[in-house]
Order: C-alpha cells, then structure tokens, then sequence
C-alpha cells in the first residue's frame, strides 16, 4: 500500500474516533426538554425516560446478529452510562441547595433495579461480540450500582456529605494558593459585598447632584 493510501485510512479512522468521542450523549430534542424542565423532580424523571429508552434499544440490538452493530451497542451502553451520571449530578446539586427530591427520586430508585437486572443479563448471555463493548458493559453496571447506592442513600446524610466534601475542597484550594492571593479574593469578595450594599444612584459618574438655589 501506497503511503499517501496509508496515510489516508489512518485519517479516516482518527477522524471516526473523534467523532465518537465528540458525540453529545442526548438528542438535541432530549437536551431541549432538559433546559425546560426546571424543577430536579422533572429533570429526574426525563432521565429515567431516556434512559429505559436506551435500554430498549440495546435490547433491539442484541435481539438481532447483525454485522457492526457491536459499535451502535458500545456507544449505546456509553451513552446510557452519562445518563445515569447525569442522574447523580442533579440529585447531587437538588441537595447542595435543599431542593425537594419525591417523585424523581423514587423513580430512580425502581428504574435502576430494572437495569441492573438487564445489564447483568446480557453480561451472563454472553453475546458472540462481547469483547468489543465488555468494559463499556462493565462501566454501565459499576455506574448504575452506585448511584442507586446513592439514591438509597439517606438525603440528610448525603446532603450533609457533599457540603462537607465541598468545603474540604474550597479548603484545599486555598491551601495551594498564595497568601497575597487569598488576601487578594477576601478583598474582592468584601468589594463585591459593599457594592451590593450601596444605594443605587441615577447621577452619572462625576455628576454632583445641584445644590437648590438660597
């Protein structure tokens, strides 16, 4: 083979890569109905639906030996697995700001079950073509077992965890910086703080206001 065919294949294929990995987990339709639902409990349950969703269409895939589908399943399985990611993020941030977690919650908690029992199937299956999507599979079970560990997880007590592993953080951060660059941001936060604290004035900067006439 001819160096420039070579060359040209190699760039195909980093191209299709690149792709994958800059593939956007959620349709743009999904990501629309993610931004006009506001409220955690929404978030939580438009999750769970796309991903039961996802779920039906790797059993739609494995239901059919066809050739290449091993890629549609890996990248089903990756996209599936940030959707639970994204699970945990919203819960996670719901508590940071004491936000009511009820019917979402709830629906995590049972949706997950239902796909641990899926994903551990096909794990047990043994599908002819598990070697391509194994470590997705596997990274698809690790992620859902933990966060329906977190879901179980008492709220007040994980609540409670993450302000703590938030100010440890804020903590270290501090530590590393200098301290004319920590004297640096308390002065920035005070000016911020006594800017808020002024009256708002309609005079432009340098203007004085007139003096009435004696």
């Amino acid at each position: 083979m001819k160096f420039g065919s070579t060359l040209g294949v190699l760039l195909c294929v980093s191209g299709v890569l690149f792709a994958q990995e800059d593939r956007d987990f959620l349709t743009p339709n999904e990501v629309e109905q993610v931004r006009e639902a506001q409220a955690p409990d929404d978030r939580l349950l438009l999750y769970v639906h796309f991903a039961r969703e996802r779920m039906d269409l790797l059993q739609d895939y494995l239901a059919h030996e066809k050739q290449g589908r091993s890629i549609f399943i890996h990248n089903t399985l990756e996209d599936y697995s940030k959707i639970i990611e994204a699970i945990d993020a919203v819960s996670d941030d719901a508590l940071r700001h004491n936000r009511p977690l009820d019917k979402g919650l709830l629906a995590v908690v049972n949706a997950e079950k239902e796909f641990l029992d899926k994903l551990n199937k096909i794990e047990e299956s043994q599908p002819k073509d598990l070697d391509r999507y194994k470590f997705v599979l596997e990274q698809a079970i690790d992620t859902t077992n933990d966060s329906r560990e977190l879901s179980l997880e008492d709220s007040k007590k994980r609540g409670a965890e993450l302000a703590a592993g938030d100010a440890k953080e804020k903590q270290e951060r501090e530590a590393v910086m200098s301290s004319k660059e920590v004297a640096e941001r308390k002065k920035a936060n005070q000016a911020d703080q006594n800017q808020q604290k002024k009256t708002p004035s309609l005079y432009r900067p340098g203007e004085k206001p007139q003096q009435p006439p004696q």
